[in-house]
C-alpha cells in the first residue's frame, strides 16, 4: 500500500491487491488476448504522427463514443469476459460503469504519460475503476499543487480504484520499463455522462 502521512497529500485511492484469484486473473488475460479487437491507432505530436505506444480497445453500452487526441472510440460491444469483468469491478467499487478502455503494454517499451482523466464526461468527481492482468508494472500519482509523488506496485488481479477528487488534483502514468518481456493488460471502467457522450478523454 501507499505510505502517506498526514502532513503530506493523499490521492482518494482504494486498492485492492487481491480482487481477483492467480486463477481467474490468468484465465482472463488468456482470455481477452484473443477475444479483444485490439488496435493501434496513432497520435499527432510537435515530432510528426507516431504511434501510441500500446495496444487499445474501446467497449461500452451504445453510443457512448469516446474521443481524445484526435482518436475517435465507436464503442465495441461488451464481450463476455470484459462483461464478466465489468460485473466483480461494480461490486468491489460500489459504482456502476458503462465503459471502459482496454490497454494492451505488450512490453516494457510500453508505457503511458502522465495526464488525468479529468473531462467533462466524466462528470466532476469521476469513479475510474483500474483492473490489471499479466506483468506487474509502476503505477505514480503526482500530485499538481506540490510534486508530491506515490508509486504503487500494480499486481496482476489487482483492483485500484481512484476517486473524488483524484483526477482534479494529481496526474499519473505508467512508466515504461526498460528490459520487461512480459505483457500487461489493463482495463479502466469509468461512466460517462449520458448528456456528454463525445467529448474528449484519455485514458
Amino acid at each position: 500500500m501507499l505510505d502517506l502521512f498526514d502532513d503530506v497529500p493523499k490521492p482518494d485511492i482504494d486498492w485492492y491487491p487481491n480482487c481477483l484469484t492467480p486463477a481467474v486473473a490468468a484465465d482472463s488475460l488468456r482470455q481477452l488476448t484473443d477475444e479483444v479487437a485490439w488496435r493501434q491507432d496513432w497520435i499527432n505530436t510537435p515530432r510528426g504522427r507516431i504511434p501510441l505506444p500500446r495496444l487499445t480497445a474501446w467497449q461500452g453500452d451504445p453510443d457512448v463514443v469516446y474521443v481524445y487526441s484526435g482518436i475517435v472510440n465507436m464503442p465495441a460491444r461488451w464481450t463476455p469476459t470484459v462483461l464478466a469483468l465489468r460485473r466483480i469491478v461494480e461490486r468491489v467499487a460500489v459504482t456502476r460503469f458503462n465503459s471502459v478502455l482496454l490497454n494492451r503494454y505488450r512490453h516494457g517499451k510500453d508505457g503511458m504519460g502522465w495526464h488525468a482523466d479529468d473531462e467533462a464526461s466524466l462528470g466532476q468527481q469521476p469513479i475510474i475503476g483500474s483492473l490489471s492482468l499479466g506483468a506487474a508494472r509502476t503505477f505514480e500519482l503526482r500530485h499538481n499543487a506540490t510534486g508530491v509523488m506515490h508509486r504503487l506496485r500494480l499486481t496482476s488481479g489487482s483492483l485500484l480504484v481512484m476517486r473524488g477528487r483524484t483526477q482534479a488534483e494529481w496526474k499519473h502514468r505508467v512508466p515504461k520499463a526498460a528490459g520487461l518481456a512480459a505483457e500487461r493488460l489493463n482495463l479502466t471502467f469509468r461512466w460517462i455522462e449520458p448528456t456528454q457522450r463525445t467529448a474528449a478523454g484519455r485514458a
